[in-house]
């Protein structure tokens, strides 16, 4: 008996054991699996599960990267290199390659961008194909998606990006500091209405820039007033991005760079000195936010052999999961080094990072421990009540369509050749992406083939 292509396609797909598609789908990049949702109902009902994006987030957890911003002139690019898993020798040299993900091309803005969570928010954006006023936003770096947040005003106002892990929800907050009043602005992504909003909070407070964001809270570094004494003292403003409450915590000294450590808030300062070429590092960690006490250890990183240590300009990129503090340089400069100190075994590696352009006056911002969680981009792209269709959809087979005859009215046959010259390119990028997604489909369909009959070998 002979039988159609597409029955075939389908009788092969459906022996294929479900375990065995989600795990070959779970190897895909980010990218990917956005281009394989829109194949079919059946692949999205798949890739939008809660287990699928759930061993997603294990398997990417396991090969964390570093993310590198790179500010050149009018563009943003950004890049990813795999961070080192393995323990290395006291001191070591190595050389990795950096994947290029997407830029901004023509996109002014300051140099500055907040981090949260594997999505980077800048406040000052010139997107090209947009009107020329400057915009807040929000966007992937690996996909280049983005999301321009409503106008709120000047553009000049402090803001960071804060996220709460357990309702995976985005929140800006906008701070605007006068000579007269001081008004907080909150506005949460991922809902279908974007607006902002006022908070309260209880004290006067001048924002400076340092900022990361930790099991939902958001840490700021900023100068508290104390009013009738006339002067300001240098603290750490705590923001529960949740319950969208404020404190603050006293500082001795202000720090280059906030790190997490552990779990807990660090501080790290860098003194660079030339004459012996050493690197003094001092790092405070905060062990209870309601006493504010702080505990100070301090190190040097020095080796005669370390290349990175000797050009200096590094700057604070955070510490990984591993207990590995991570130094950058500041400047896309040629070679381009990324430093890896352990306190607790004392080792010392330099990453050569080859792939980023180099030029001296390009800023790099790095971050550590970048995955990719399919969660945050579902609650992210998709609005609350699409997101629910998809996750009731029953895949079934489709019943076959008849096709109804017309008779021509010749009457608007000169409108209808108007509209099908209106529609030529319609129909043009409609095909390419029909083409695209099949092609997809195919690649996709012959690794499970292969895979399926590996396993019965």
């Amino acid at each position: 008996m002979f039988l159609r292509p597409t029955m075939v396609k389908r009788k092969t797909f459906d022996s294929i054991p479900d375990d065995l598609i989600i795990e070959i789908f779970s190897r895909l990049s980010t990218k990917s699996i956005g281009r394989c949702r829109c194949v079919s109902k059946l692949w999205a009902f798949i890739l939008y599960r809660h287990d699928f994006t759930e061993l997603f987030l294990t398997k990417s957890s396991a090969r964390p990267r570093v993310l590198f911003v790179v500010s050149q002139r009018l563009d943003w690019s950004f890049y990813s290199t795999p961070q080192p898993q393995n323990p290395y020798e006291k001191s070591s040299l190595v050389v990795a390659a950096t994947d290029f993900h997407t830029n901004f091309s023509k996109g002014l803005s300051d140099i500055d961008c907040s981090y949260a969570s594997g999505f980077i928010y800048f406040r000052n954006f010139h997107i090209p194909r947009e009107d020329e006023d400057a915009k807040r936003v929000m966007c992937n770096p690996l996909t280049g998606k983005y999301v321009i947040l409503p106008k709120l005003g000047d553009i000049s106002r402090h803001s960071y990006l804060g996220f709460d892990p357990l309702y995976k929800e985005f929140k800006v907050l906008v701070i605007s500091v006068s000579y007269s009043s001081v008004i907080h602005y909150i506005l949460t992504l991922g809902t279908e209405e974007l607006r902002w909003r006022t908070i309260q909070c209880p004290f006067k407070h001048l924002p400076c820039g340092k900022n990361i964001c930790i099991h939902g809270v958001l840490y700021y570094s900023a100068q508290v007033d104390q009013g009738d004494q006339g002067y300001y003292d240098d603290v750490i403003v705590c923001f529960d991005v949740r319950y969208e409450k404020f404190k603050y915590i006293g500082l001795e000294c202000c720090f280059d760079g906030l790190i997490n450590y552990k779990g807990k808030l660090g501080g790290i300062n860098i003194e660079e000195n030339f004459a012996p070429y050493l690197v003094e590092l001092s790092m405070w960690v905060l062990g209870d936010v309601d006493k504010q006490e702080w505990s100070k250890y301090a190190y040097t990183l020095w080796d005669e052999s370390n290349v990175a240590i000797h050009k200096g300009d590094l700057s604070v990129s955070g510490m990984t999961a591993t207990g590995d503090i991570v130094l950058s340089m500041k400047y896309a400069d040629n070679p381009f080094y990324v430093v890896y100190f352990n306190p607790e075994r004392n080792t010392l590696q330099s990453v050569e990072i080859q792939g980023v352009p180099a030029n001296r006056y390009s800023k790099v911002y790095a971050f550590v421990d970048y995955v990719e969680d399919l969660s945050v981009n579902n609650a992210m792209q998709l609005k609350p009540r699409l997101l629910k269709l998809v996750q009731n959809f029953v895949p079934k087979r489709p019943k076959p369509r008849r096709r109804r005859r017309k008779s021509r009215d010749l009457s608007k046959s000169s409108q209808s050749v108007k509209n099908k010259e209106q529609n030529m390119y319609g129909l043009s990028a409609n095909l390419l992406y029909r083409y695209a997604g099949l092609a997809i489909y195919i690649f996709v369909l012959f690794s499970l083939y292969f895979l399926f009959f590996l396993r019965l070998v």
